[in-house]
């Protein structure tokens, strides 16, 4: 291997595509499991230049002949270049976490600062946060540490900065978090370093505060870019990190439509999946799948209760994936959690086609009069206007509205961190 990333597990990384934008050279993903087999990597030094993440970047720290003084005072190396035979260290997250903190307009002077987590990029945050000014920066630990405060202790704090370095709310177990934000009455920012997915629940909650908030994504990027000018001695554009973020996101993010039933959302989901190269899921669909029974039969013997909760299931299930385009039922904004899931990996839309044009009837027990449906818009109308990133009118010819709904997938992409 030239160039790579080692690590003890790597399934999910973007490191590759990242890299192989940023400059020319092959980035392989190198998983060690066993700290022996890393520490025999590093001492072989059979590679050019490598980047580093959980668990060695102590261990990375300790095989290098030269390391950059503010890597040796944050405690954690995460980008090696074998130079001659002389491996020299840096930590690239630091700047990595200082782009991400600008990007978000974190203002650490004379703030508190509550650091999720005691690993490598707990240390590196301190340290950014210090180094901007921060009155207090609180470790968070799930146990008694010395140093650290227990997560009821921290809740009892007065935070104007969070920043999570822990594991938690990453795929596959989206949704955890592991602080109450509403006890936090003075809540500037919330910064997570997971970037999948890419809205994590402390960054959702954060937001419904009116807390500005930031994923790992860009940070990820940025260190990439930073490790990159020490792999190759050549200077890269900052210009470069929100354009390579912007790609990735529109390539992985799914695409999500709700409305009103037969709006079109089924229809027009499908020509946008195959003009996208995303596979299309129909939640409505997906539940008979999973429950082995119609949906009538279900509202029928169950009642819509049952149903919701099935609903609410396959939701959870289908949205914490990656590159679907998801046609929604109508109701399923009923349920803010639904909602959280579906707006975690991507863009929301909501396809809107005017009262007159909807099915009565028919295989929708709800739509069983044009009066029921006049009623249940009204209901639901300000719910998918809250849900949704954008609105589209599929009031014209089918292509015309697939068209549209892919453009302003890519407008929001483009902009994500502009």
């Amino acid at each position: 291997m030239e160039y790579g990333l080692i690590g003890g597990a790597l399934g999910h990384s973007y490191s590759k595509l990242i890299h192989e934008r940023l400059a020319n050279y092959t980035y392989e993903l190198h998983p060690i499991p066993e700290e022996a087999d890393a520490r025999k990597f590093f001492e072989q030094r059979d590679f050019r230049a490598v980047n580093v993440t959980i668990p060695y970047k102590r261990l990375a720290l300790e095989c290098c002949d030269d390391v950059d003084p503010a890597a040796r005072a944050i405690g954690a190396v995460n980008t090696v270049v074998n130079d001659g035979g002389v491996l020299r260290g840096w930590n690239t997250d630091y700047a990595g976490f200082l782009y991400l903190a600008d990007l978000a307009g974190a203002d650490f002077k004379g703030k508190t600062v509550l650091i999720l987590g005691t690993g490598g990029t707990q240390r590196t945050v301190r340290a950014a946060a210090e180094s901007r000014g921060a009155a207090r920066v609180l470790t968070v630990s799930r146990a008694k540490r010395p140093g650290a405060l227990t997560y009821e202790e921290a809740a009892r704090e007065d935070a104007h900065i969070v920043v999570n370095t822990t594991p938690a709310g990453m795929y596959p177990n989206n949704g955890a978090c592991l602080l109450d934000l509403s006890r936090f009455a003075h809540l500037e920012t919330a910064l997570d370093a997971v970037y999948n997915p890419f809205e994590t629940r402390l960054m959702y909650e954060a937001r419904r505060r009116g807390a500005r908030a930031e994923g790992g994504l860009p940070m990820l990027v940025a260190q990439a870019k930073y490790a990159a000018e020490h792999f190759t001695g050549a200077s890269i554009p900052n210009s470069v990190i929100p354009d390579i973020a912007a790609d990735i996101f529109a390539d992985r993010a799914n695409l999500v439509l709700v409305g009103m039933p037969s709006a079109g959302k089924s229809s027009i989901g499908r020509a946008c999946a195959e003009a996208l190269g995303k596979r299309f899921v129909d939640l409505d669909d997906e539940i008979e799948r999973r429950s082995g029974r119609r949906i009538p039969d279900i509202f029928a013997e169950d009642g819509e209760a049952a149903f919701r909760a099935l609903e609410r299931e396959a939701c959870a299930a289908v949205t914490k994936e990656s590159g679907l385009v998801v046609a929604t039922g109508g109701g399923t904004v009923l349920d803010a959690e639904n909602v959280r899931c579906m707006r975690q990996n991507g863009v929301v839309v909501w396809l809107r086609r005017p009262l007159g044009e909807l099915a009565v009837g028919g295989y929708r027990p709800l739509s069983k009069s044009v009066d029921a449906l006049r009623e249940m818009e009204a209901r639901r109308a300000p719910l998918y206007a809250a849900a949704a990133h954008v609105t589209v009118d599929n009031n014209g010819a089918p292509a015309d509205t697939e068209t549209a709904v892919r453009e302003a997938f890519y407008e929001i992409s483009r902009h994500q961190w502009a």
